[in-house]
């Protein structure tokens, strides 16, 4: 980074590095595909971070440097969800199965389609990440269903997991673009994991 750069052009480079981090994050997380050797992406998260630090009223609730905490939180607040989160029960054979589809139907008063869809089960933390306006405010574990503990903080340290939605997705295999409406406020519930080529390289 230049030491004798202005303001405006430290606006305007913070904003070239952060779609470009943002473009290699989102290819590597959603679409698998790695763009940019590691070490090259950690040089422009640096430069990112060091002119935040030269200029901090650049510095945005979505930078990618605001993803890792500065200290780790002592306590949780709670966080009580608008709707319950709910756990599935299990099921052993073709008997619950059915059991199962037959309570749905008497709760929505019709038949149901007997075709499914199956994947294999992650077993990790259930969270929920709530979006205002594309922004993500709020992020919660599932606690007793009713209640659960904010741990925003935590969650930003996940690149998997998008600071702001986009309005519009480039499909690059087939050079198309989806465009979509961002509702004001977006309630997402998902499991976070960690896989077993991560565990390893953790141990390591």
């Amino acid at each position: 980074m230049k030491k004798d750069i202005s303001f405006a052009e430290a606006r305007e480079r913070v904003k070239k590095l952060r779609e470009a981090i943002e473009k290699y994050r989102y290819a590597y997380h959603v679409e698998n595909k790695s763009l940019i050797f590691d070490s090259a992406l950690d040089s422009l998260k640096k430069e990112l971070y060091d002119l935040e630090e030269k200029y901090p009223e650049l510095v945005t609730p979505d930078s990618p440097t605001q993803r890792v905490a500065g200290k780790p939180l002592q306590g949780f607040q709670k966080v009580r969800h608008e709707s319950p989160m709910l756990s599935l029960n299990d099921a052993f054979s073709l008997e619950d199965v059915e059991a199962w589809v037959s309570r749905v139907e008497n709760f929505l008063k019709r038949k149901i389609p007997r075709e499914f869809y199956c994947e294999l089960k992650l077993d990790g933390l259930a969270v929920e990440l709530q979006y205002e306006d594309g922004a993500f405010v709020l992020g919660s574990t599932r606690g007793d269903g009713a209640v659960g503990e904010d741990i925003t903080q935590n969650l930003k340290t996940i690149e998997a997991i998008p600071l702001s939605l986009k309005s519009q997705i480039t499909n690059h295999k087939s050079q198309t673009n989806s465009k979509f409406q961002i509702p004001k406020r977006l309630i997402v519930r998902g499991e976070v994991f960690l896989t077993k080529k991560e565990f390893a390289r953790i141990n390591k």
